[in-house]
């Protein structure tokens, strides 16, 4: 990239219906932007709250330079705090999971509450004052067994986003599930191409056979009319399920940061298995309708969402560097779910698990070509990538909105 040009250029001259140019899918120094008024700003989902099964259980999220512990106190609540003693900043948890007691400092023992407070700290002096030197917390906020953080001081609004989503989840009582599986691949891609790539089904007929068994083609399933108006037969489909007691009306943010509809699986299709038929015999909510489909939710900038009458599947994006995304699946079931019994584990995954590697191969090679100096932005099918092109819209408008002018030094 030309060294006089900065960010502000950049987004000034994209086009809007095409793709960014080569600096933001490669860029060290947009990288870092991204992550510094995206990801360390907004809201992010992180786990489902099920992986926390009881009182003391716990998992490790990294974001970019940040590790945040999110753990369940025995008082049933979810918290979230910065993996960071405050003595002298050692790791607390050295492990991706597992249960304790309590906090406990590898270094020198300091031992924390499993809220963060500090309780024991050896040989301090008369001095020390316990109460200064609690974990840092980090914003957190479960909704419908769904668990986002915020790693900002001060987090963005969450409500207006949980009272919108609330009654669509509230039928799939994800309270009441189990975690299943857990799959985490890392995709040789940047962040935005991973997201625009799950925005569109145009690629689906020649890269995903087993998604294609249950997955529509239909471009307005998983895309956005830009008038924001409903084709009947969609619509139809809503009032059906709606009637039935499972909310399902297309809604979008006005900001487009997220969506909620429930749409319609390929005829006669009901889950997402080999033969299209439910994956558990036991339900995991009370979404009475078994042709309802799937509740399509995605909330930028971490997760798109899957929740069906019999399971339902959680996607979680980490950017890891400009080039390299995690993306982690997970499968809930009912609590009460009993593997061999009501599921066979392999026929409930490996629809997604071929899906996520396929998708894994068509951002990688993306990436490749992007990599090529002769690469230029091209248009979004006004047709097929609607979904596309409404992402990148968000993207660039919220980098817009959170940047003063910075320069980037030559790529």
């Amino acid at each position: 990239m030309d060294g006089s040009l900065n960010i502000t250029d950049l987004l000034a001259r994209r086009r809007s219906g095409y793709s960014l140019e080569r600096p933001f899918y490669t860029a060290p120094e947009i990288f870092d932007l991204d992550m510094q008024n995206i990801f360390y700003r907004e809201w992010l989902f992180a786990i489902p709250a099920a992986q926390l099964t009881k009182g003391g259980s716990y998992v490790v999220h990294t974001v970019g330079d940040y590790s945040v512990i999110i753990i369940r106190g025995q008082d049933g609540v979810i918290r979230a705090m910065h993996n960071s003693c405050r003595h002298r900043g050692s790791v607390l948890c050295k492990v991706a999971s597992g249960h304790v007691p309590k906090l406990v400092c590898p270094y020198h023992q300091w031992t924390y509450e499993l809220d963060g407070k500090l309780l024991y700290a050896r040989d301090m002096g008369a001095d020390f004052d316990a109460s200064q030197h609690g974990l840092k917390p980090v914003h957190c906020r479960e909704l419908c067994g769904l668990v986002y953080i915020c790693l900002a001081d001060e987090a963005p609004d969450f409500d207006e986003f949980a009272a919108v989503a609330r009654p669509y989840l509230e039928v799939h009582d994800l309270t009441d599930a189990k975690v299943a599986h857990v799959s985490s691949i890392t995709e040789n891609g940047n962040w935005k191409l991973v997201w625009e790539n799950n925005r569109e089904c145009y690629h689906c007929s020649g890269n995903h056979p087993s998604l294609c068994r249950s997955f529509p083609l239909d471009p307005d399933v998983a895309g956005i009319l830009p008038d924001g108006s409903v084709p009947p037969r969609l619509q139809a489909h809503y009032d059906r399920c709606e009637a039935a007691g499972a909310p399902s009306q297309f809604k979008i943010s006005d900001n487009g940061q997220y969506r909620l509809a429930r749409q319609p699986l390929q005829e006669g299709a009901v889950s997402y298995t080999m033969d299209t038929k439910p994956a558990v015999a036991k339900n995991l909510g009370r979404v009475a309708l078994q042709d309802a489909g799937t509740l399509l939710k995605f909330h930028y900038p971490t997760t798109w969402n899957h929740f069906l009458p019999d399971h339902s599947i959680t996607f979680r994006v980490t950017p890891v560097s400009p080039t390299e995304t995690q993306v982690t699946t997970t499968w809930l079931v009912h609590k009460d779910a009993v593997e061999g019994v009501d599921y066979d584990l392999k026929r409930l995954t490996e629809v997604w698990e071929h899906t996520n590697d396929e998708d894994r191969v068509v951002v990688e090679n993306n990436q490749k070509g992007i990599n090529s100096p002769v690469y230029q932005p091209g248009p979004y099918s006004p047709i097929e990538e609607t979904g596309v092109a409404q992402f990148v819209d968000w993207y660039a408008e919220t980098l817009e909105r959170s940047l003063t002018p910075t320069r980037l030094a030559a790529e």
